[in-house]
């Protein structure tokens, strides 16, 4: 059911007897497995930036003859790399009489003339407290989903909000296209190992720990096929950042499968998670994602949570991605 704007009141936040249960998922398992919220290092601007570098190719006629001079100097030259922090910024704000009514339920909802109420206890005591536990776990989705799938945006001037660049639009070298110029393909042994053998030949998924392949439900399932159900490759488990993952041994290694619902569903990406971190941009004496109470504007508690964090990717090149795939047998 759809959440509600401004106030709670007893009017629009009605009181139930019994249990709670979430309805909506909350696991976002690329954020955990990097660091989570309370992970990650600090910025100290809007932009961070990171560097790289990279080594001529081995060679077998570099040898120096016995007496020989020195040979000319050289160096290896260094790259930027930059992201932003954006603003996540919820406002929760619940009246005097919700916080006090606790007591008060609404009805039964069945069709029993005589059912006007149950014996129990409401599940929630703490209806402010409650709410900014919701938003705190929203958030959380809103900064997985922008750590995958976010499209970078750094304004000129404050008429438009910073976005963070997600990693799939971070990965421009190891990047393929299923589609083959009239369709939509489906994720075969070929497509997969040839992905992880660029990734691999760039320098990526050489940590067995972190090296990772991240799908949504279907592409999951493709690759459950590919390498389980038709191939028989090894499955196990283990725990990536207090993820519990799916592994199976391949041709480059043992790789974590990570299930992933913010994964566009037509996409699939090989990640080297050692590369990556969340970057937050503390407030002086309030830190990262902190709460505060807003000022008093009526018989109402208006707490303010906030929050600048934005994704560190390392090396693109460590990384992979198959875009346009089929999403269904069909």
């Amino acid at each position: 059911m759809p959440g509600i704007t401004g106030m709670g009141t007893t009017f629009n936040l009605p009181n139930y007897v019994g249990e709670l249960f979430a309805v909506t998922p909350e696991d976002t398992p690329f954020l955990s497995a990097i660091g989570g919220l309370t992970g990650g290092r600090p910025a100290e601007a809007t932009i961070f930036t990171w560097s790289g570098y990279d080594l001529r190719d081995a060679a077998t006629d570099r040898q120096r003859l016995e007496g020989a001079d020195a040979p000319s100097g050289e160096g290896r030259s260094r790259f930027r790399v930059s992201n932003v922090v954006e603003i996540h910024q919820e406002t929760v704000n619940t009246s005097y009489t919700k916080q006090a009514a606790t007591g008060q339920f609404s009805g039964t909802g069945s069709n029993h003339p005589h059912a006007a109420g149950l014996s129990g206890m409401n599940a929630v005591a703490d209806e402010h407290s409650w709410q900014i536990a919701q938003a705190l776990k929203q958030i959380a989705r809103d900064v997985e989903a922008t750590f995958i799938a976010g499209t970078f945006q750094e304004p000129a001037d404050n008429a438009t909000a910073r976005k963070t660049r997600g990693l799939m639009a971070a990965i421009t070298t190891n990047a393929v296209d299923a589609n083959n110029g009239t369709a939509d393909q489906p994720l075969d042994e070929d497509m997969i190992l040839g992905l992880m053998q660029s990734v691999w030949e760039n320098g990526g998924i050489s940590e067995s720990e972190t090296a990772t392949v991240m799908a949504n439900a279907w592409q999951k399932r493709q690759l459950t096929r590919i390498f389980v159900t038709d191939k028989n490759y090894q499955e196990q488990t283990r725990n990536v950042g207090g993820v519990n993952l799916q592994t199976i041994e391949t041709d480059f290694g043992r790789l974590n499968i990570m299930l992933n619902r913010y994964m566009p569903a037509s996409e699939l990406s090989v990640v080297s998670l050692e590369q990556c971190a969340p970057r937050f941009l503390p407030i002086p004496g309030k830190g990262f994602l902190f709460q505060e109470q807003l000022a008093k504007v009526g018989a109402s508690d208006r707490t303010q949570i906030y929050g600048e964090v934005g994704l560190e990717y390392g090396n693109e090149k460590a990384h992979g991605k198959i875009i346009n795939l089929t999403t269904s047998a069909s």
